[in-house]
């Protein structure tokens, strides 16, 4: 696309901080560096979210990923966990519509890094928890 920030970063009209480039994803630092060595995993192929992907794309890109954790990891003996993030559609976050994985290093639990998991088990009964299981069930196809 051609407006599409990240396709612009691919076609290395805008520069970036590439640390790993193939002919299948581009990894570079998130410019934002929600911690240090914030990393962002994009296909090079334009899709918008984790919806369009084929198995193929998906293969071929997911693949890659422990590759690079691995090396951002490596990169600094302070980093002792990671949170890989994949926000699709602007109710999930998403501010770029070019599908990108967040490889956000973690130091320790007080980063400036937060994510909250509300328990709502409490809300669902067993046969509510069972309609959406089928639900989804039924559309595993599509």
């Amino acid at each position: 696309m051609k407006d599409c920030i990240f396709c612009k970063i691919v076609r290395n009209e805008i520069p970036s901080y590439t640390v790993y480039e193939d002919d299948i994803v581009k990894a570079f630092l998130d410019i934002s560096q929600g911690t240090p060595g914030h990393t962002l995993v994009i296909p090079k192929k334009h899709i918008a979210n984790i919806f369009e992907y084929d198995e193929e794309l998906a293969s071929e890109v997911f693949a890659r990923i422990p590759k690079i954790a691995r090396a951002v990891k490596a990169s600094n003996p302070d980093i002792k966990g990671m949170n890989i993030l994949n926000n699709n559609g602007q109710v999930a976050y998403q501010s770029v519509f070019h599908s990108h994985f967040h490889l956000v290093p973690r130091y320790t639990s007080n980063d400036d890094f937060k994510m909250i998991f509300k328990d709502n088990s409490n809300k669902y009964s067993p046969e509510q928890l069972k309609a959406i299981q089928e639900s989804i069930e039924q559309h595993m196809g599509d």
